[in-house]
């Protein structure tokens, strides 16, 4: 039996995205809601709830763009000049916002701006994510191995409907986050919050979904038309399910169920996401071993991931480990 290196490999890259898109977007969704929480306990509350894990949870971002650019440096090289302006802005967004979440601590007299700062940064950085995403759905003209395109192709309707809806569902994951790890009135209020934000994400999911079949006809014959209906079928049943299940979490005043449930309806999207993209690594353009590197740095590659993927998955799990329980304005974990 032949192992087939580039579909392993993109299966890494899907789990350091997958990874990082649900742990850095509940703190991402924790910024975007910053502002809307009372200035002073509740703030500080939010704030210290992230702030054990929050760096960590980038690794997987860095973990996802290097292995991309190290086991699909075509895919890398096209994705990376066709959507150089949002990703820049994500990373300057990033950045911004880390600044922003040390200085609120050490400059309390600019506190106001430092908060500001991380909220907008933290917004920026959602907007943009699912941006990209966007972006690479409805495709990258490629012509002799190189991104053929325009500067404002990435600009469209259905990249901002899907930089909306990340956004949208990042603070879902925020709210959610709170509901687990606070307490009193800011757990109510980010309750209150996940309500309407729930309703709000399954709203984006449904829209998101309608428009993307219409994107090009390989995405309808898979979600649409017979037999990849069948195959597909179980995804939007499952994410139904699990929406029901939210409610009724919620209806119950669960503490950790609605945050558990966001992570799966996650999962669920991004599976459906990658049905829709496969072969292709570059949407319609290029696929998993056309984009692929030589076969022998995909095994010199995978024997060091083999190593280190249970490191960083190790500490991850630690660090929550340890900063498990409910979070005050102090820092302290209960």
């Amino acid at each position: 039996m032949t192992i087939d290196l580039s579909v392993i490999w993109a299966l890494i890259i899907f789990l350091a995205v997958f990874i990082y898109v649900v742990l850095d977007g509940f703190d991402l969704g924790i910024g975007i809601l910053f502002r809307r929480f009372p200035v002073g306990h509740d703030r500080d509350t939010a704030m210290n709830s992230i702030a054990p894990v929050w760096d960590g949870n980038e690794t997987w971002l860095v973990m996802g763009g290097g292995g991309l650019l190290a086991a699909f440096p075509l895919a890398y090289a096209v994705i990376f000049s066709s959507l150089y302006a949002p990703i820049i802005a994500m990373l300057l967004a990033l950045v911004f916002r880390g600044v922003a979440f040390e200085f609120r601590w050490r400059d309390p007299a600019h506190r106001g701006f430092w908060d500001l700062a991380f909220s907008g940064g933290s917004l920026l950085a959602a907007l943009s994510q699912g941006v990209v995403l966007g972006a690479l759905l409805q495709g990258v003209a490629v012509q002799d191995r190189a991104y053929a395109g325009g500067w404002w192709d990435w600009l469209t309707p259905f990249s901002l409907l899907t930089g909306v809806s990340v956004a949208i569902a990042y603070a879902l994951l925020g709210a959610t986050w709170l509901v687990m790890k606070a307490e009193g009135r800011l757990q109510q209020q980010a309750r209150d919050m996940a309500w309407w934000l729930g309703g709000a994400t399954l709203v984006a999911i449904v829209a998101v979904s309608a428009a993307t079949p219409f994107l090009n006809a390989a995405y309808f014959d898979t979600w649409l038309r017979w037999p990849g209906l069948m195959a597909v079928a179980p995804v939007p049943v499952l994410v139904a399910l699990a929406s029901v299940a939210f409610v009724r979490s919620m209806s119950a005043k669960r503490d950790v169920a609605p945050f558990l449930l966001t992570l799966g309806v996650f999962l669920l999207c991004f599976i459906g996401l990658g049905i829709s993209v496969y072969p292709y690594v570059v949407p319609g353009a290029v696929t998993l071993w056309e984009a692929a590197t030589d076969h022998s740095s995909q095994v010199f590659m995978l024997w060091g991931t083999v190593v280190v993927l249970p490191m960083i998955l190790g500490y991850t799990a630690w660090s929550y480990w340890v900063f498990r329980g409910k979070v005050s304005a102090d820092g302290y974990h209960a």
